[in-house]
């Protein structure tokens, strides 16, 4: 896998809804962040797994955030520790693999499909001095 430098950002912030729990919710992020390191070492890669306090999109948790330099960022929420690890490392080697981070739809599995919150556009390139 041609990683370049790709990082995936994992909220730990999120909270999920769950009845079953005293406290009423549970925190899915840094089971995910943990399953993705496990899923991604067992690949044979070294994309970093960075988990971060927040990604704003408390409303779909657990989100993690696609990013590296001169690609766009997708940020993709409703995901799960026990059913997505595969479907975000398959969407992470087509992100790696792309020129400018955008992954063809028919190379999107389906949580990335339904949880696409958002793509950010790259910074424009620093103005070269000299």
């Amino acid at each position: 896998m041609s990683e370049g430098d790709l990082t995936i950002f994992v909220c730990v912030a999120c909270q999920r809804p769950r009845a079953d729990l005293p406290e009423g919710f549970d925190k899915p992020g840094p089971e995910l962040a943990e399953a993705l390191r496990q899923r991604i070492a067992s690949a044979g890669s070294t994309i970093p797994v960075e988990p971060v306090d927040c990604l704003a999109v408390c409303n779909r948790p657990c989100t993690v955030a696609f990013a590296a330099g001169g690609k766009w960022t997708y940020l993709i929420g409703d995901l799960d520790s026990a059913t997505h690890p595969d479907e975000i490392v398959s969407a992470a080697t087509h992100y790696a693999a792309s020129t400018n981070g955008i992954v063809a739809w028919k190379d999107r599995p389906a949580s990335f499909r339904k949880g696409v919150v958002a793509r950010v556009p790259p910074l424009p390139a620093a103005p070269q001095q000299g």
